[in-house]
């Protein structure tokens, strides 16, 4: 008997054309993936073109790699936290033989799909976590070498992830499954016209004249503010989300207090504000701090202590005036950071 809500979200235009726009997706890249790119190098470069959203990676990655191509995987938790992939893409670089996919669940950014061989793709994450989930996809869309050796392989490639030493089948270093370039789309010109600013009286340019103090970015306190309705958002950008390294922020006032978490609650909100797509994630003694305000009481963080962070999202910008202000909402100059009414949003970037 087939189930009525089978089909239920075709019953709307936005839900039929959002299945129709996925099937479209995964057709496309078929095509690519076929002609030997791996699904990784394929699903992010269509990432950074805006064809398809960080959500569809996984069911892409299953609908294709598990039930068409019958490719085999595991799924582990990391026994160690790992930071350095030169050795993991070094070794299996060399397996050209098969096909080789990763699937991280990084707890910061969300579901990532990558290609081992690339140094770039692994890079996407700074690191796979302890006890986080891992998904090794290795196989051969023809059906030959890959079936064959792909347990084998993934049984290696845990090995390098456990730093120990790997040992593949001769078959498995020779074949067309190689690091091959990624081919994008150029970039759109912008022929918009530039308005020229003319006195009207005389059609002379307009010159906008600027102090040597103007022109020199620092991190002092904010000179002006709007309101959330009036401040207009940057582009969130396109490609796969990322996440920086993490950055530290020395605690210089004698108590990091209820001051300082304000400071800090307007400087994500002005950051938030300008990079919408972005995100600042805060790290407290290897904890990732959901609530600001759960941690940091009066008295908990004093004199001395580091805080963490770091940006995820795909267009990342201004992280060193971020740290910059964070560094002096972490001081005794906090409070030039809530000189302003509650209700707006600071400009900062």
């Amino acid at each position: 008997m087939t189930d009525i809500k089978e089909f239920e979200r075709f019953y709307t235009r936005d839900g039929f054309n959002k299945s129709l726009n996925h099937f479209n997706s995964v057709l496309s890249a078929i095509n690519e993936f076929e002609d030997y790119n791996n699904i990784a190098d394929v699903l992010n470069k269509n990432l950074q073109e805006g064809e398809i959203e960080q959500h569809q990676l996984l069911p892409v990655i299953n609908s294709l790699l598990v039930d068409k191509y019958k490719y085999s995987f595991k799924s582990i938790n990391l026994k160690e936290t790992i930071t350095d992939f030169t050795r993991i893409q070094e070794e299996v670089s060399k397996w050209t033989g098969i096909d080789i996919v990763l699937g991280y669940h990084n707890p910061n950014i969300g579901y990532l799909v990558i290609n081992p061989k690339r140094i770039e793709s692994l890079q996407l994450t700074t690191e796979f976590k302890k006890y986080e989930i891992l998904t090794i996809y290795a196989g051969d869309y023809l059906g030959k070498n890959g079936n064959k050796y792909s347990l084998k392989v993934i049984e290696e490639i845990i090995k390098i992830l456990d730093n120990k030493k790997p040992k593949v089948p001769a078959q498995v270093l020779n074949g067309k499954y190689k690091v091959k370039a990624i081919k994008t789309k150029p970039a759109a010109k912008n022929t918009a016209p530039v308005k020229k600013n003319t006195n009207k009286k005389t059609g002379t340019k307009a010159v906008k004249k600027s102090s040597g103090a103007e022109a020199k970015e620092t991190a002092s306190a904010p000179q002006q503010e709007t309101k959330p309705a009036v401040a207009v958002p940057a582009s969130t950008g396109s490609g796969p989300v990322r996440m920086t390294p993490l950055y530290a922020v020395p605690v210089t006032n004698e108590l990091f207090h209820n001051g300082n978490v304000e400071a800090w609650k307007r400087i994500i909100g002005s950051y938030k504000a300008k990079y919408p797509g972005s995100d600042v994630i805060i790290f407290y003694e290897g904890e990732r701090i959901h609530d600001i305000n759960t941690l940091f009481k009066w008295g908990k963080v004093k004199h001395g202590s580091a805080i963490m962070f770091a940006v995820s999202g795909r267009d990342i910008q201004d992280v060193a005036k971020l740290q910059r202000y964070f560094r002096q909402g972490a001081s005794h100059r906090f409070e030039d950071f809530l000189k302003f009414p509650v209700n707006t949003v600071l400009r900062l970037f």
